[in-house]
């Protein structure tokens, strides 16, 4: 006779356990504690086999004879049921150990070394807000390129194109790195090469007429600001390092003798030594203002402690109290500044480029070639500090290289 509701509810428990049978191989267990689970006995290649289908109430009369109806079907097919849901909870938990997410996570962990602490925040902050959300719990060798898009899209039609083709860049190297860890088969990104509207490309503010350079000069001259922050000030086009590279520059990284300025791989965004040769000017402002801040850590120190450099911003407001709208000059248009007028010149494009410390497409041989090209550089650097010079005593242009 079938089981019902009201007899499970007025079934009470014993100081032994019992059973209430259904039909069809499937009963109800009863335990002294009070526990009611279900079963469904059943025969497999001769063998008498129990399968667990939960406990009562959460699973229903009704849901467990869905349960035992499907797993009778199985029998009826030669599948053993057991077998088979142990094998899609293999299934499920090897899908998430080789999720998008897992493997994003791990790509990240092993990049990271390799990264500045500002850029590896960007690239994980990209992933758990834009991504993560959408295909993170995929397993990522069953992610398609049109699933993929559909992310990307979503993060385009909010008008920030450049960060859809940044996460399109770092979903690429997250399938590359699944390829390589035997976990995906292809990189789907490439697919997608054409498919995601251009980015504009933004410059950086900069002064690039020598006449303006000229009065750009004079005022950096004349600013009346603080010591430290006057002495940045005219640093800053004679090197022409990123703001990062010159707030943080410590005493430890110059050598008075050879003249240059080394800035240690991982303070550097490609996190590859970089040499900056040091013009005479460039060593005349460093000595001044290594009677202020000389026996500390940092050149450019803070204004609330020396003990941190000075902040992001120090640069660009000393700018803007010159008059230069942020339209106009930033602390990173120095770097636009003298390469457009180096290269048009006539000095050597990759001396220029090894100088701005831009990436190199080969990252061992950037490793091996920080100071390619150096004995160049120096007359370069040497020409730029002359020329910056004659610019704001006289604005006659000298281009001869």
């Amino acid at each position: 006779m079938p089981l019902t509701d009201i007899a499970i509810r007025s079934a009470k428990p014993t100081d032994k356990q019992f059973k209430l049978f259904d039909e069809g191989g499937l009963f109800l267990i009863i335990t002294p504690s009070g526990g009611r689970w279900w079963r469904f006995k059943y025969r497999y290649e001769g063998k008498e086999k129990l399968l667990s289908m939960g406990t009562y109430p959460e699973v229903s009369l009704k849901d467990a004879r869905d349960k035992r109806d499907s797993a009778r079907k199985q029998v009826a097919a030669g599948i053993d049921p057991s077998s088979h849901r142990k094998a899609v909870k293999l299934t499920a938990e090897t899908n998430a150990a080789n999720s998008f997410e897992v493997v994003a996570r791990e790509w990240f962990s092993k990049l990271l070394p390799s990264w500045t602490e500002g850029h590896a925040e960007k690239i994980l902050s990209r992933l758990e807000r834009l991504i993560f959300p959408h295909i993170g719990a995929r397993p990522i060798a069953s992610i398609t390129a049109q699933e993929l898009l559909a992310v990307l899209r979503r993060i385009e039609a909010k008008g920030t194109v450049e960060t859809a083709h940044r996460a399109l860049q770092n979903c690429g190297q997250v399938f590359r790195y699944g390829i390589a860890t035997g976990r995906a088969e292809r990189d789907i990104g490439a697919d997608l090469r054409g498919a995601l509207a251009s980015v504009k490309v933004k410059h950086h503010p900069s002064i690039t007429e020598p006449k303006a350079i000229g009065a750009l000069m004079r005022a950096i001259r004349d600013y009346d600001g603080e010591p430290i922050t006057q002495a940045a000030l005219r640093l800053a086009p004679l090197v022409f390092v990123r703001a990062g590279e010159l707030r943080k520059a410590e005493w430890s990284e110059i050598n008075f003798d050879e003249s240059e300025w080394r800035i240690p791989a991982e303070r550097m965004k490609m996190r590859v030594v970089h040499v900056v040769p040091l013009s005479e000017q460039a060593i005349g402002v460093l000595k001044e203002i290594h009677l202020l801040t000389g026996r500390g850590k940092y050149i450019f120190t803070g204004a609330r402690t020396n003990g941190r450099p000075m902040s992001e911003n120090t640069i660009n407001a000393a700018l803007r109290r010159l008059g230069y709208t942020k339209e106009e000059m930033t602390g990173h248009g120095f770097r636009s500044m003298a390469s457009t007028v180096l290269n048009e010149q006539g000095w050597n494009r990759d001396a220029i480029e090894r100088q701005l410390a831009h990436a190199e497409r080969n990252d061992i041989r950037a490793a091996y070639n920080y100071a390619e090209h150096l004995k160049e550089r120096k007359r370069m650097m040497q020409h730029w500090a002359d020329y910056l010079d004659e610019l704001a005593d006289s604005n006659v242009m000298k281009f001869a290289a």
